[in-house]
């Protein structure tokens, strides 16, 4: 893989390696982190190098992958954030769409990284892949991912469920997102 980095205000954004197993392992294994995600946090450091490895494999097969997510002050691992295709599942009767997501650390909650990063994350969706259509999704009890995505102007368009919890489902179109930026 290349040295594929983004920089913003606070955050270096670049490829997730084996080499952030301890951070992955904090990130997942928190109840905490997996309270609006089924609850279902790892439980081992194994784990988490299958998720590593997984996102290493969505990169090469599907293109894009979630990013590592470095706080530049500290140069610390907080967690990931950035696209991924999703063909492996399906939300919302919907298969074969990207989604814009992200997960952190609790210790760096609060600190508008999300946001941040998936303003990056967006704007390379639509001018580097020239992509045409970004989601997200967030459970409905998880208000600071709905605010989230909506600050970043993704448009609420429906409630459904993912496995009997509901879960509310975002789009941005590629002409949206142009009005938005001219």
């Amino acid at each position: 893989m290349s040295a594929f980095k983004i920089k913003t205000k606070n955050l270096i954004l670049r490829h997730l390696r084996e080499s952030d197993l301890l951070g992955i392992y904090e990130l997942d294994s928190d109840p905490l982190v997996h309270k609006y995600l089924g609850n279902k946090p790892i439980k081992t450091k194994e784990e988490a190098l299958e998720s590593i490895k997984s996102n290493i494999l969505q990169h090469k097969e599907r293109g894009i992958a979630r990013w590592a997510a470095i706080e530049k002050s500290s140069g610390e691992f907080i967690g990931w954030s950035g696209l991924r295709l999703n063909n492996d599942l399906t939300f919302n009767n919907q298969t074969n769409f990207y989604d814009v997501g992200y997960r952190f650390i609790p210790r760096f909650w609060g600190k508008g990284y999300a946001t941040e990063s998936s303003i990056v994350a967006m704007d390379y969706f639509f001018t580097t892949m020239k992509k045409e259509l970004l989601i997200g999704v967030a459970e409905i009890d998880n208000i600071a991912s709905n605010k989230v995505l909506g600050k970043i102007g993704l448009q609420f368009k429906e409630e459904f469920k993912i496995d009997d919890v509901k879960a509310n489902w975002y789009e941005l179109k590629k002409d949206e997102y142009a009005k938005r930026m001219s």
